[in-house]
């Protein structure tokens, strides 16, 4: 058994407003001459500590945590799981 870090990123699916996003790229970014940037997403992170036999089985704990007490919307918002670096 060991203990991994694991972080779970939430954000909205592509092709969804993001409204938060596009206050910040409209109303900062942009508004102070960084017009290279051209977009801008928003997203909430979990990292979470995991006892578990592997990395893999510590990935796939989260996932399933994740899906089963809706951490996340799956209509709106897509997440990405994976160990921190």
């Amino acid at each position: 058994m060991g203990v991994y870090r694991v972080v779970v990123t939430i954000s909205y699916k592509r092709g969804l407003k993001d409204p938060e996003a596009e206050t910040i790229h409209r109303d900062l970014i942009l508004r102070y001459g960084y017009s290279s940037i051209k977009e801008v997403r928003v997203g909430k992170q979990l990292t979470l500590l995991v006892e578990a036999p592997n990395p893999e089985e510590a990935v796939r704990l989260v996932r399933e945590m994740c899906d089963r007490l809706m951490i996340y919307n799956p209509v709106i918002h897509e997440i990405q799981v994976g160990l921190s670096a």
